[in-house]
């Protein structure tokens, strides 16, 4: 393999990675699979970022009329000979894709639709068979769409009429992320609105379609509560809990082993692995495609970089922080053993709809396991799934948004914070240990099990430097460089120039007592008071903190 391809980040459609020079791994057995075992309708739900989209465009590829059949040069479908001759090229194709339907109202997001709709009629102004083109027929569909939700309604089963009529053959459609318009229409408050549009758009286009040979469409939901799909025949629903086309979303062990030996980096495979396995679609194991191909477009720049969270920051996270919003006493529990490498047992619904994810708690942990957040590992007796946390990047992502919700919830209690900051300068540790112990209480910890002692003092460090930042008027600075080492938390109080030296260990044996002292000596040892000196602090303060799952002890230095 060329190591000097380029790495196609953000690059969704598979003509231009096949045509200017992008690495591609081959997932074209999906054509393969599709064709032995198709429904009319074919739901395919996957999380984001998994290659939905880049699947859908290598399947208008391979079907579509005047497609360039050196695309699938040296692919493993260009091998099956029959079905290349019988399929390749015959089919007129309808390609939408929905997830640019946002906007505030629903007015805006007709707009778009009928932009995005006008757009792909568009296309086929430009079919490689010049002697028949189609423009005055597309001319004429394109003005009966004003905008309008009523004149969108049946657009897709009517270009579907045209294209068939021009080329005597019935059309493939292929709708890509088929629910975002339903999510961005929850968020903006005109849900009802939108359902109504989307069963009109879709009951149109594959129930009483004609002209239809067969369908295929993406999302991360399955939707059908809203009878968006209802007195669809031969309707295919396949989930992450399917094991047909497990392989063909996502990334499989041996696909990435080969990726980085391509580049050179066969020595990083445990690190992808930690951070970007751990996904469970069927019966196979996959990574993030998104995340791998970041990584190794990064090493190839810099061999030195770790990785980094891309799946869980390219969009927002709002699943997670909903659920630990509305966590009870068992809710936080459950955080905690899945942070911890735990699993849960929970029931799944793939049937949700938009303004049912709110209604009960139990509806969140069937939502972050559709989306991505959490993977299954097998089911138990009665039917429930073993939920758990798929891998490194989605574990800091947990953590990352229990310690925002934290800082959120903690700040609107100004003058117990005020308080417990005092008590740092009062060299008050019975204060502090009881003001900080009763938020540990109150939140959500990281559990012993299969925790690395470092993550739970890192986890109690972001904690307690959050609830230090209350005092907008300290200078608080974490891991800073002082002496021979990194003090964990310098607290520098413009007050009689005062400077405090935090320490914190977690006591793995529950001997707080012996942490704390051990905090003190290596305060000591290190020298951690020097950067305070440099800073121009005169009164010194040094306090070792040792903490045990929701429980802390306090000891001041001498």
């Amino acid at each position: 393999m060329d190591n000097t391809l380029k790495l196609p980040v953000g690059i969704e459609n598979f003509e231009d990675i096949r045509k200017l020079g992008f690495y591609y791994i081959d997932k074209t057995k999906l054509i393969e699979q599709l064709l032995d075992n198709w429904g009319k309708v074919n739901l395919f739900t996957r999380p984001r970022r998994f290659g939905k989209t880049l699947n859908m465009s290598m399947l208008r590829a391979f079907f579509e009329i005047g497609t360039d059949p050196t695309l699938f040069d040296g692919l493993y479908i260009s091998k099956n000979q029959s079905l290349c001759g019988q399929y390749m090229g015959k089919y007129p194709v309808i390609f939408i894709s929905l997830k640019g339907v946002d906007g505030m109202t629903f007015e805006e997001a007709v707009v778009r639709t009928t932009t995005i709709v006008k757009t792909e009629a568009r296309r086929h102004y430009y079919l490689k068979d010049s002697s028949k083109l189609v423009n005055e027929e597309i001319d004429q569909f394109e003005q009966l769409l004003s905008g309008k939700a009523e004149d969108i309604t049946d657009s897709i089963r009517l270009l579907s009429e045209l294209l068939y009529r021009h080329y005597e053959q019935k059309v493939i459609i292929l709708i890509d992320e088929y629910d975002v318009p339903l999510d961005k229409a929850f968020q903006n408050g005109y849900y009802h609105e939108m359902v109504k549009l989307m069963r009109g758009i879709l009951g149109q286009a594959l129930k009483t379609n004609d002209f239809l040979q067969f369908a295929v469409l993406t999302g991360c939901l399955r939707i059908s509560k809203e009878s968006i799909f209802t007195g669809l025949n031969n309707f295919k629903v396949l989930s992450i809990l399917d094991a047909r086309f497990d392989e063909q979303f996502g990334f499989t062990d041996g696909e990435v082993k080969k990726l980085l030996a391509d580049y050179g980096f066969s020595s990083y495979f445990a690190e992808v692995k930690e951070w970007y396995n751990g996904y469970h679609f069927g019966n196979a194991d996959i990574y993030c495609p998104w995340d791998v191909i970041n990584y190794v477009d990064q090493l190839k720049y810099d061999q030195t970089a770790i990785p980094q969270d891309y799946w869980s920051n390219s969009s927002g996270n709002a699943i997670v922080r909903s659920l630990i919003d509305k966590a009870d006493i068992q809710t936080k529990n459950e955080i905690e053993r899945l942070i911890a490498g735990e699993y849960i047992e929970k029931e799944i619904s793939q049937e949700l709809t938009y303004d049912e994810i709110d209604n009960k708690i139990e509806n969140l942990w069937s939502v972050l396991f559709t989306t991505g957040y959490l993977t299954q590992h097998g089911r138990t007796e009665n039917g429930k799934y073993r939920l758990t946390i798929p891998n490194k990047e989605i574990r800091n992502l947990f953590t990352r948004q229990i310690r925002e919700w934290f800082r959120d919830v903690s700040q609107k209690d100004g003058e117990k914070l005020n308080v417990f900051c005092n008590a740092f300068v009062e060299k008050n540790p019975d204060k502090i240990e009881q003001i900080f112990s009763d938020y540990l209480w109150n939140t959500i910890s990281i559990r012993d099990t299969a925790v690395s002692k470092e993550r739970k003092e890192n986890f109690y460090h972001g904690i307690l430097l959050g609830l230090l930042g209350y005092k907008t008027t300290w200078l608080t600075k974490s891991n800073a460089e002082s002496g021979t080492g990194y003090s964990d938390i310098l607290v520098e109080v413009p007050d009689n120039r005062t400077g405090i030296v935090v320490e914190l260990k977690y006591a793995e044996d529950g001997d707080m007592e012996t942490a704390c002292a051990k905090a003190l000596t290596q305060i000591d040892e290190k020298n951690y008071i020097m950067k305070l000196k440099q800073d121009g602090m005169r009164n010194f303060i040094k306090y070792g903190i040792a903490c045990y799952k929701k429980d802390c002890k306090v000891v001041l230095g001498e």
